[in-house]
């Protein structure tokens, strides 16, 4: 159980917890919730004794173990399997000294203990949780220095989850993860052992794998059982009721306040005046709850062009060698939403970038309208914002001619206000940071807006606020996110990138989840039937079939280029020859058609002959 009792703590002489406290039950999975800037990673930092509290007190079971994702990614020459082994340190010391242990009595307590803690299955299990955040067997024998450093987050949180330490936190994991690490993960939280506290925007996680919602709201912790949903409904009917008696209480205050200043001065009703200050003296005021800030995103609407904005017959797509993707052909109209799916590796950034024109196709055709506008936001043009320049700055680029006033009106679009549209980005939230890389995309009003995991560093209030954005959006969307809430919500159509194709995904997002938590179980193979014996006979009879049809291809074939050279001649064409070129024309038809039959027949004689000499 974690106690957190009365605490309080402030940042530069700000307050952010004041007489806060909880109790978290042993072994229950929390979402901690709150707007940005409450302080809710401070509080790990409390939690983990990292910081020190100016009052009250937080306390754990004795011996209890804190764990969490390290901001110190591994990278080192460690293959990846033997880094998330090492994150259990109790098991790699047991074992280093089982090598040089001589007492017996110590032997025995050390493979006591390694038994206890399931250590001889460990490589296993590390590995298992390496794939299920999607490294395959040959990724997890090479070393840490060969990933970004993305990947290299997803190695630090597989070691956290296999040491499995008694408590739990994680701030925001989400963020380097794809869906199908997300949906992984959700799932080994519901199953973990001990307790586990989640900083996450998530809706889809807050409300499957959690088991209450601790909210840090004016510096205070109130924990509330059950998921998200619930959670904000409750608050919502509190604040609605809160709000109603504030009212009730300030028209009170009102009246009597009135009654004084009128009868204050008249000794016939001193008494009743004095009365009722006494009574507004005694009044607790009750304070309206303070909503969180409306946040929005403006996207400029485009003009209408015809259909399709995009078209592909036939195409391929890679970056110099073997084709990634392959024989697309696909149809993409302005008021298309679409979603892709598909796991890590198979194709959804490449075919983004194809779209994005970031790619040219390797072989078949991409056509495209000639005045499309295409807006593309990825992760990585966050992180290629100039940090020593403002918003505004990098908005005055692209629009020099424009006034600050008309540029510090898109930036408010988007939630940027005053401070923020002078404050250098290196000092902005990554919040601020995407919705700026947001604005850069959206700037030229596109037709077609390509977003690949939009909702990174967003709090809930701006997942929310992008939603109604997209749905209210005039030009086509392409959507690739871990959020299954915004998939939901925002696209009608899904297309599946496996195996070096893309196609059509019929069902919806919940069976596609739910196939995605079964795994790749590949279906129990059909018993196989012994094939007939074939005779001498039937054999015969399919060689004679396959030399009937050669000799009506050959007699086609010839009557096929005796026609075409009759057609070719130019004097059946001349003045005064009436119809008989149509009449040839339709003839040579006729033998077209005839030809491809006899093709078709000759094919299925030629497989089955084969298929019997097989």
């Amino acid at each position: 159980m974690l106690r957190i009792s009365d605490i309080s703590y402030s940042v530069e002489g700000r307050p952010l917890l004041v007489g806060a406290s909880a109790t978290i039950p042993a072994g229950h999975k929390v979402g901690l919730v709150g707007r940005n800037g409450t302080g809710k990673t401070t509080l790990f930092k409390l939690i983990r004794g990292e910081l020190a509290l100016e009052g009250g007190d937080i306390s754990l079971p004795s011996r209890a173990r804190i764990g969490g994702v390290a901001q110190e990614v591994p990278s080192s020459s460690m293959s990846l399997l033997n880094t998330v082994l090492e994150a259990d340190t109790e098991r790699t010391e047991l074992l280093a000294e089982a090598e040089t242990a001589t007492d017996a009595h110590r032997i025995s307590d050390i493979k006591t203990r390694l038994a206890d803690i399931d250590a001889w299955s460990a490589e296993g299990r590390a590995s298992t949780i390496l794939k299920g955040l999607g490294f395959d067997a040959e990724a997890q024998l090479r070393p840490c220095s060969d990933f970004s450093g993305g990947w290299r987050m997803r190695v630090a949180l597989a070691g956290v989850l296999f040491a499995q330490p008694d408590l739990l936190l994680l701030d925001e994991p989400t963020n380097y993860l794809d869906l199908e690490g997300a949906l992984w993960r959700e799932s080994y939280l519901q199953k973990y052992p001990h307790s586990v506290i989640i900083i996450s925007h998530d809706r889809g996680l807050l409300n499957r794998a959690l088991q209450g919602i601790l909210h840090l709201d004016e510096k205070k912790l109130t924990y509330w059982s059950g998921p998200y949903d619930q959670f904000a409904r409750q608050v919502a009917e509190r604040r609605a009721v809160q709000a109603n008696e504030a009212k009730k209480q300030d028209l009170r205050r009102a009246h009597l306040q009135s009654f004084v200043d009128r009868f204050k001065a008249k000794a016939s009703k001193a008494v009743q005046a004095q009365s009722r200050v006494k009574m507004l003296e005694k009044m607790t005021p009750i304070t309206a709850p303070e909503e969180a800030r409306k946040q929005v995103f403006t996207f400029p609407a485009p003009e209408e062009l015809s259909p399709p904005i995009i078209n592909m017959d036939n195409a391929a797509v890679g970056y110099g060698g073997p084709a990634i993707l392959r024989k697309l052909s696909l149809r993409i109209d302005q008021d298309d939403r679409i979603a892709l799916l598909g796991r890590n590796g198979e194709g959804k950034s490449t075919l983004s970038k194809l779209l994005a024109g970031k790619l040219i196709t390797m072989e078949g055709q991409m056509t495209q309208s000639s005045k499309l506008r295409i807006g593309y936001f990825a992760q990585h043009q966050v992180d290629e914002l100039q940090l020593d320049e403002t918003p505004l700055q990098h908005v005055q680029r692209l629009r020099p001619a424009e006034g600050q006033p008309r540029n510090r009106a898109r930036l408010a679009g988007f939630g940027l206000m005053a401070d923020q549209a002078e404050t250098v980005v290196g000092r902005l939230s990554g919040g601020q940071k995407a919705r700026l890389s947001l604005l850069l995309a959206t700037i030229d009003a596109p037709h077609l807006l390509i977003l690949d995991e939009p909702t990174n560093h967003l709090d809930m209030e701006s997942r929310e606020a992008l939603v109604e954005a997209l749905i209210e959006y005039t030009g086509a969307v392409i959507l690739v996110s871990h959020d299954m809430h915004l998939l939901g919500l925002v696209a009608d159509r899904l297309w599946l990138v496996k195996g070096g194709a893309v196609v059509p995904y019929e069902e919806d997002l919940e069976t596609y989840r739910r196939q995605l938590l079964a795994g790749d179980e590949e279906p129990k193979a059909k018993p196989v039937e012994k094939p007939k014996k074939v005779s001498r006979e039937d054999v015969s009879l399919l060689k004679a079939e396959v030399r009937k049809c050669e000799e009506r291809l050959d007699k086609l074939n010839e009557m096929r280029d005796r026609l075409a050279k009759k057609l070719a001649d130019p004097a059946l064409y001349e003045p005064g020859r009436g119809s008989e070129a149509e009449t040839w024309q339709k003839k040579y038809a006729e033998v077209m058609g005839a030809l491809d039959k006899a093709e078709a027949l000759w094919l299925r004689a030629q497989e089955k002959l084969e298929g019997i000499a097989a």
